[in-house]
């Protein structure tokens, strides 16, 4: 059935996608599904906007040079990477994906590197009869613009399948996906607006960047005044991360390839580190092997409260992105609880962030939020510019309790959400859930920042009434003896007993 009759929504989208999964399934592994798919979503949607533009001009200016002018396109779709012509084909149709993509890279310098790196020419996986399939398959949408029920549907739709992969392929603590509504909360905490720089040092998709996007269009902001950096490690997830912010319409942003602690990409034009407003991540968990050997030597000085141990990164991420803040710069990142309390080397970190005053406030999340690990995380918010009245002391909130029981994974609500952020900002005591504490109260738990050193949420145990309690107990067994003594009355009349 063609999904052309009316416009496209998001619902139609999804399930269309998820069922180019189904047409998938058993010919390759799922954790390559992404590539396969995305890179057909990308070639369909370039194909459909290019086709429309061009009958656009050709209907308005009676002229068919839209076909071929590449001024007139965002991105230009040469001959052989149009649908029309890859449909035709009966056969080595991998083959002409991988040289559409060759093609469309070579035409548009933005796109480079994005599409090379999915292969479609394995004709074991991929025979000639799937792909005709899984084409037919996407021939059944159009992804042209007035087709589209939301302009964003292509972005919402992606973050979906995202969603779907993450959840397959089982990726450990969020190294792949960061789930939407964490994300959503560090957004509303450090507040991105029009006009700054914003990174995510561990980009994976995109979907920080991206719901900064979507928090400065939803305060009333201009989302284009706006810039946008990431650096990601693993060149597939990087490849996704340009296909996304394409495909949310930001083209205009960079997004470098590479390990940000061993080789940091972002750096202006004399080599140093750039700086930022805003930095938000969540770097893979207590990860191994991050690059201890080449901090030691680090040329941009980023390690200066110390080392962390080799078999455990998380503060290394932590110390690049203070680094990489500019003077009024505020930092969300997702870490694992470790981080709060290991002692040793990350011992003496935490104590040097503590003695700049650069912690505003640490959130204890509920457990089971991330794909793949069931631990419970925490985010730290760093602040270069705290206002007066905060300074000198750091906001704890214990928000373990406050979530929606999933099937897989626990979720974070909007109301949990609310809670977090009206707290964050009141910036005063809750019983039992967040409280201000001073850099004193914490140098005299020798830097410890577990949660629960600082928040009580032991429940108390109710008071118990013993005279009263004693009297309500008298009160029934009185009542037990009446109903005892009407019981064996009816018994003595039907002759049981003497």
């Amino acid at each position: 059935m063609e999904l052309t009759t009316q416009k496209l929504t998001l619902q139609q989208l999804e399930s269309h996608l998820w069922e180019s999964a189904n047409i998938l399934r058993g010919s390759i592994d799922s954790s390559d599904y992404k590539n396969y798919i995305f890179g057909l979503l990308f070639l369909k949607r370039l194909n459909d906007v290019f086709v429309e533009t061009a009958e656009r001009i050709e209907r308005e200016e009676g002229e068919d040079y839209g076909w071929y002018d590449r001024d007139e396109h965002q991105f230009f779709v040469p001959e052989r990477a149009r649908w029309s012509y890859i449909i035709s084909l009966t056969q080595d149709i991998g083959a002409a994906i991988n040289k559409a993509f060759e093609e469309l890279e070579e035409e548009n310098p933005s796109l480079e590197g994005v599409l090379a790196s999915i292969d479609f020419n394995d004709k074991e996986k991929l025979p000639d009869k799937l792909l005709i399939q899984l084409l037919q398959h996407f021939s059944k949408i159009d992804l042209r613009n007035e087709n589209l029920s939301d302009p964003d549907i292509l972005g919402r739709a992606y973050e979906y399948l995202i969603k779907q992969f993450a959840d397959d392929a089982g990726k450990k603590g969020g190294e792949f996906y960061t789930p939407s509504q964490v994300v959503r909360l560090i957004v509303k905490l450090i507040k991105p607006e029009e006009g700054m720089r914003i990174c995510d040092p561990t980009v994976g998709s995109a979907g920080m960047l991206i719901q900064s996007v979507d928090y400065i269009k939803e305060k009333g902001g201009n989302p284009r005044n706006l810039t946008l950096h990431g650096q990601e490690k693993n060149l597939n997830t990087w490849a996704i991360a340009k296909m996304n912010l394409l495909l949310h319409g930001l083209s205009d942003h960079r997004i470098e390839k590479g390990d940000t602690i061993r080789e940091p990409k972002l750096l202006d034009e004399n080599g140093e580190l750039l700086l930022y407003d805003r930095v938000i991540a969540n770097p893979p968990f207590s990860l191994k092997n991050w690059g201890r050997e080449e901090a030691e030597a680090d040329p941009y000085g980023r390690f200066r409260f110390g080392l962390p141990p080799k078999n455990a990164g998380d503060l290394a991420f932590v110390q690049h992105m203070i680094a990489t803040l500019n003077h009024r710069g505020i930092a969300g990142v997702v870490m694992p609880h470790g981080v709060l309390f290991r002692g040793g080397a990350e011992g003496k970190i935490r104590q040097g962030i503590l003695e700049e005053d650069l912690l505003e406030a640490v959130i204890g999340l509920p457990a089971n939020l991330f794909y793949g690990t069931g631990i419970p995380a925490c985010i730290l918010i760093l602040n270069r510019n705290k206002e007066p009245k905060r300074k000198g002391h750091v906001l704890f909130i214990d928000a373990s309790r406050d979530y929606q029981e999933g099937k897989n994974q626990n979720v974070l609500r909007d109301q949990d959400i609310d809670k977090i952020v009206s707290a964050f900002e009141k910036w005063e005591d809750q019983d039992k859930y967040c409280r201000v504490v001073s850099l004193e109260e914490i140098k005299e738990n020798d830097y410890n920042l577990n949660i629960t050193r600082y928040v009580d949420t032991t429940e108390e145990e109710e008071q118990i009434d013993i005279a009263e309690a004693l009297r309500q107990l008298r009160q029934l067994e009185k009542e037990r003896e009446e109903i005892e003594k009407v019981m064996y009355g009816y018994l003595k009349e039907l002759g049981y007993g003497e």
